[in-house]
């Protein structure tokens, strides 16, 4: 039987599909093409705009390179006609002396008691007359501000610290007094004059917790302070400024210190740090002082054990004796070199210049 012959109809069909099949592979291969083009005049419209602005740029260059420069011959400012004033301030606070740090258990940046204690205290005098002789100079000073946020003694707060601590309390008022004495007469010998002004800190309370009446006069730094005060009253260049509440207020020339310790600034935390913390207090303290008709220009603080300069916000936060402590290695805080703060003020413009100074000797306290 021989095979069935396809249709006209069938053929016409089969056609029609080839003829449609080859013109839809044509028509992809021409997309493709077109496709290929409109890239290759975009990269070459691109490349085109890179060259001229190449050119342009090198236009520019080949122009300014023969253009004549006329430079000012500037000198060095002459010197001065008349003596510049101003009142060097140091911030010594947070010494805790008493307290032990051991450098194997603070990862060997620190080690800390009683004898170099008294050595950075010494130091931290030193250090202030060598900062205001050598390194501000051109300026004659009216006197000297130094400012006590407290803090002085490791006292007996926790119970590690009971535990640990080297000597009594009373031996380290004491120690501390006898610092203070030879600091304050070393800066009335180079400055003529220096006043003192005082706070207590937390560290010097006599109670587990923190309390608010006879806060001053309960607690070890007020003790120390009337110490230094009583062995001084003779020498007329030091004046003691003993404050009975939390902070004390000092003017110079015309600029209003607010000096508190900053145990009572909370709040905040994270990777803001202190500055949480600060700024709120700060804010608080604002509001608090206007209050009482008694605003200030500048704060000066301690207790946070780190050296702090903020002009904008008018807050001057000084460093620490002890230095990085367990405490602080414990709860991850960078360490820090111990070290004070000392500003310039000047009748002019306040707090004018900013240094710190550094009070710790690896090499000379053995460790």
């Amino acid at each position: 039987m021989s095979p069935k012959k396809p249709s006209k109809a069938a053929f016409t069909r089969s056609l029609d599909d080839f003829v449609e099949a080859r013109d839809g592979v044509k028509f992809k291969e021409h997309a493709d093409l077109q496709r290929a083009a409109r890239a290759a005049r975009a990269e070459a419209r691109e490349a085109t705009e890179k060259m001229q602005s190449m050119e342009k740029r090198l236009g520019l260059y080949e122009k300014m390179e023969t253009v004549p420069l006329a430079v000012p011959e500037w000198l060095a400012p002459k010197g001065p006609t008349k003596s510049h004033h101003g009142i060097p301030s140091v911030a010594i606070g947070d010494w805790h002396s008493g307290e032990w740090v051991e450098p194997e258990q603070v990862g060997g940046v620190n080690a800390y008691n009683r004898a170099i204690c008294d050595a950075r205290l010494r130091r931290a005098f030193e250090g202030t007359v060598t900062v205001a002789r050598d390194y501000l100079k051109g300026v004659e000073y009216d006197g000297c501000q130094v400012f006590f946020p407290g803090d002085n003694v490791s006292g007996n707060l926790h119970e590690e610290l009971i535990a640990s601590n080297e000597g009594t309390v009373f031996e380290n008022v004491m120690s501390m007094a006898e610092g203070f004495i030879a600091g304050l007469t070393l800066l009335a010998t180079e400055f003529g004059r220096v006043n003192a002004a005082c706070v207590v800190g937390n560290h010097g309370r006599r109670t587990m917790k923190p309390v608010y009446k006879n806060r001053a006069q309960d607690s070890f730094d007020w003790l120390i302070y009337r110490i230094v005060e009583r062995e001084l009253r003779a020498d007329k260049r030091v004046t003691m400024q003993v404050s009975p509440a939390m902070d004390a207020a000092v003017t110079l020339y015309r600029t209003r210190f607010l000096l508190v310790h900053g145990d009572e600034f909370r709040g905040g935390g994270g990777i803001s740090a202190e500055l949480a913390p600060l700024l709120l207090g700060i804010h608080r303290k604002t509001r608090q002082k206007q209050a009482e008709g008694a605003p200030f220009d500048c704060a000066v603080l301690g207790h946070f054990h780190s050296l702090l300069f903020l002009p904008s916000k008018s807050i001057i936060v000084t460093g620490c004796g002890i230095g990085p402590s367990e405490f602080g290695y414990g709860k991850g805080y960078t360490p820090e070199a111990p070290q004070c703060a000392l500003f310039l003020t000047t009748p002019e413009r306040g707090v004018s210049a900013f240094a710190p100074v550094f009070v710790a000797d690896r090499v000379a306290e053995g460790w």
